[in-house]
């Protein structure tokens, strides 16, 4: 990959010596997302088939297993270096892989497998795309993460395109169980893409490289304790809880509304599938073209408030208008601005904290705080719907809390600086 120290720098922000394990860590995220873009549209569809009423059930089960898993996470951060702890994962969720292939084939329960699958996929996703950014906050400085992290990202929304397009055209000539074993052979990938990143942090001549490659150290149930200690960690903390609750209520609505509006599973399918290519291939558009730049002119500000003000937008004209249509255009809105600008400008934000934090806090955030918003939605919709509130009524309660979102990401934008600036007068980078 030599030939990338010539190529990137002239087409992104990356410098000659950042050209590779830029490339590296591109690819890594392109493998992750392929992979699991190749299986969402099937998830969507499991969590109609598995009962749409039963989806805050799903929810609390998905949350339920994050606050199991991530002690175990947190045990193997304690014990064991950080290439060890990094395969571990991949070829566990490898492992499930194959386990929900011999089950699909085998056609047993079928209602519960569909639900089984959709809690995995959720936890699937937000622990090995949080294990990935841990890893690149840990291999890059504050300052290459502003110029770097949005390139790695458009990496990822490459993947999330392709990834589609493989599920739709791969179920014309292979059975859905084996998409599950096509995902294995991604995440295999991703451990070469592993392996020569960690090489190439073990050679940097630069800050604490000695120590890069060592288990953290710590108690299992250090990530929970450190993010509930640090108030600017808990800023983020309810910066995701927001972003998480006002997106599970446009998920639960659209389920609803597809559900009931579309009886064919293959449509509904293909529907899910073309929301993600619309909203990935915007993503990438958005991340190569937008991001990197929106970040070092404006400061990371700008980018953690413009997903609170379009969602405040998105809620008024819901409800105004509580259509299918202005659902699905909303959430094609949101994804492009959570996946493009607003979550390149999280990752950023955890370069100034510790190794321990950026592993253990940052996976008990990704994870637990993630799928608790998840669950704590999605049991509130249910329970206001039983009085009669209408999605219209509860869009305009979910207005100002999307305002209060936005001044929880200012707040932390500046704390961010501040730490940033606290680190580099203390001769730390």
């Amino acid at each position: 990959m030599a030939w990338l120290r010539d190529v990137l720098p002239s087409v992104t922000d990356a410098e000659p010596d950042e050209a590779v394990p830029v490339g590296w860590a591109f690819l890594y995220f392109f493998c992750l997302l392929c992979g699991y873009y190749i299986l969402r549209p099937v998830r969507d569809e499991m969590a109609i088939q598995g009962g749409v009423q039963h989806l805050p059930w799903m929810m609390t089960a998905t949350f339920v297993t994050l606050l199991l898993v991530t002690p175990l996470f947190g045990w193997l951060s304690a014990r064991v270096p950080r290439y060890r702890l990094l395969l571990t994962v991949y070829a566990f969720f490898g492992l499930n892989l194959i386990l929900f292939f011999v089950a699909m084939t085998s056609h047993l329960s079928p209602q519960w497998a569909a639900r089984a699958f959709f809690v995995w996929l959720s936890v699937f996703n937000l622990f090995v795309v949080s294990v990935f950014w841990s890893f690149m906050a840990d291999l890059f400085t504050p300052t290459q993460g502003v110029r770097l992290f949005g390139v790695i990202a458009a990496g990822g929304s490459i993947g999330a395109m392709v990834g589609p397009l493989l599920t739709t055209g791969l179920t014309y000539v292979v059975p859905v169980p084996a998409l599950l074993l096509i995902s294995v052979g991604f995440l295999v990938a991703c451990g070469f893409c592993i392996n020569r990143l960690d090489r190439w942090a073990m050679a940097r001549p630069t800050r604490q490289i000695s120590r890069k490659g060592e288990p953290i150290g710590g108690s299992i149930w250090a990530g929970v304790s450190l993010a509930l200690s640090s108030p600017y960690l808990l800023g983020i903390c309810l910066y995701l809880f927001f972003l998480t609750t006002t997106a599970t209520f446009l998920y639960l609505e659209q389920m609803r509304l597809v559900s009931e509006q579309i009886p064919s599973p293959q449509g509904r399918t293909r529907l899910f599938a073309l929301i993600d290519l619309v909203v990935n291939v915007l993503t990438f558009l958005v991340q190569m073209t937008v991001t990197s730049r929106m970040i070092s002119q404006f400061g990371l500000v700008s980018a953690l408030v413009v997903l609170p003000v379009a969602s405040a937008v998105g809620f008024g004209l819901i409800a105004v208008m509580p259509f299918l249509v202005v659902f699905v255009l909303f959430t094609i809105v949101r994804r492009v601005g959570e996946y493009a600008i607003a979550k390149p400008a999280r990752e950023v934000l955890f370069t100034v904290v510790s190794r321990e934090e950026k592993y253990k806090a940052k996976n008990f955030i990704d994870t637990a705080v993630s799928r608790g918003g998840d669950a704590t939605t999605g049991w509130i919709v249910s329970g206001v719907k039983t009085l009669g509130v209408t999605a219209g009524q509860m869009a305009w309660v979910l207005v100002p809390l999307v305002l209060l979102w936005g001044w929880v990401g200012w707040r932390v934008a500046r704390e961010e600086e501040a730490l940033r600036l606290r680190r580099i007068s203390g001769g730390l980078w």
